[in-house]
């Protein structure tokens, strides 16, 4: 059951949103079902072009409209009671911090920021004002995923040993990720969804960077100052260990593979939101496949965000489990520039999802997003 449903929202309250950041995911992923949450309304937007932003404003009848040099206003304004920031990945303290500091909640897209040290600067302002931060790890709410984490909690994989990997799109070479360096690359783009994986899915913090390798294709047509397919080993406790690869000129991958003494779960699709996730599971020898509800990750995680906001209880995937990401993705980025293993710093993450948080909203069409287009070619 999820935590929505379970207390209900019979008094009618619901949490006003702003949309920070108009590109293609919060057009066409998270707005279109913030409706049929029961608990969010969008109430405001904001962008760096008041025309767009104004566009989007009248498709779906708000009223609040802001640039981002009025987002202090909008903060000030006493309209919103929460927001969702999709801004570029570098952007995120800039907008999250203020509006934490004035106590307004903070859904904030992965990758929580692009250092650890901005995304605890982020978590320390949630901490100060009382103010709920959440990295909007849709995936923690998915009914294939919480249904596999259950499975190797119950021990239906045996000893786990070891995770792969392939996640990859053709990037566009006109889309902004292909222009701002690593922080926009597959790294920081990609990478927090097998990263996340790993760590959701064996239950514990990596030890180690044991090998990162990054490759350039001049033939992409993209600016060759950043790495545009990466390949990482990570070792786990236990001797588990974990490989993938995220690249921006593969054909659309999105897979991954969980193995254990008694069995395996390959999940594809196993990240994206634009079809059903799917399972091939084998244990012994019995092969079983599954196909999953088709759910609406975004209005999923939005609703669940929104319940713990108006029952004023901490989220899952907080600021901290932001910050076990990136503190890997730091590694990586050392071991890319080095050519050696990264030890990474302990860290003990004080909680893990409840297999009982799944949100089971139905999918929702998009309608064409304006002034904004999708990353793939």
């Amino acid at each position: 059951m999820s935590l929505a449903s379970a207390f209900g929202f019979g008094d009618g309250k619901k949490v006003r949103y702003a949309v920070v950041g108009l590109g293609d995911i919060a057009q066409s992923a998270m707005m279109p079902g913030i409706a049929h949450t029961g608990n969010s309304e969008l109430v405001a937007l904001v962008s760096g072009e008041r025309d767009k932003a104004q566009a989007v404003a009248d498709r779906y009848d708000v009223e609040g409209v802001y640039t981002y040099d009025e987002f202090d206003r909008l903060i000030a304004s006493g309209t919103i009671d929460a927001i969702y920031l999709a801004t570029p990945n570098w952007r995120h303290a800039e907008f999250a911090i203020p509006a934490l500091n004035a106590g307004i909640h903070v859904l904030c897209e992965k990758p929580l920021e692009v250092s650890v040290e901005k995304a605890e600067a982020m978590r320390a302002a949630a901490a100060a004002s009382g103010a709920r931060l959440m990295t909007a790890y849709r995936l923690h709410f998915e009914p294939a995923t919480l249904d596999a984490i259950a499975r190797i909690r119950a021990g239906e994989l045996g000893q786990l040993i070891a995770f792969t990997s392939c996640f990859g799109q053709m990037a566009d070479p006109e889309n902004h990720r292909v222009k701002n360096g690593i922080e926009a690359g597959p790294l920081f783009d990609m990478a927090p969804y097998p990263i996340n994986a790993t760590r959701y899915l064996f239950g514990d913090e990596p030890e180690e960077v044991v090998a990162a390798v990054g490759t350039r294709h001049p033939e992409s047509g993209f600016p060759q100052d950043f790495d545009d397919t990466i390949a990482v080993t990570l070792r786990f406790p236990g001797n588990r260990l974990a490989q993938f690869t995220v690249s921006y000129f593969a054909n659309n991958i999105d897979s991954y593979i969980i193995a254990g003494t008694k069995g395996s779960i390959h999940m594809s699709p196993g990240y994206g939101w634009q079809s059903a996730l799917e399972q091939n599971r084998t244990v012994g020898d019995t092969q079983t496949h599954e196909a999953f509800k088709h759910t609406d990750h975004f209005g999923g995680q939005m609703r669940y965000f929104s319940a713990c906001i108006l029952e004023g209880r901490d989220p899952e995937p907080d600021g901290e489990e932001g910050i076990a990401d990136l503190r890997v993705i730091e590694g990586i980025v050392r071991a890319l520039k080095t050519g050696q293993p990264q030890k990474l710093p302990p860290f003990a993450r004080t909680r893990r999802i409840d297999p009982d948080q799944v949100e089971t909203l139905r999918a929702k069409s998009a309608p064409e997003p304006i002034g904004a287009s999708s990353p793939t070619r």
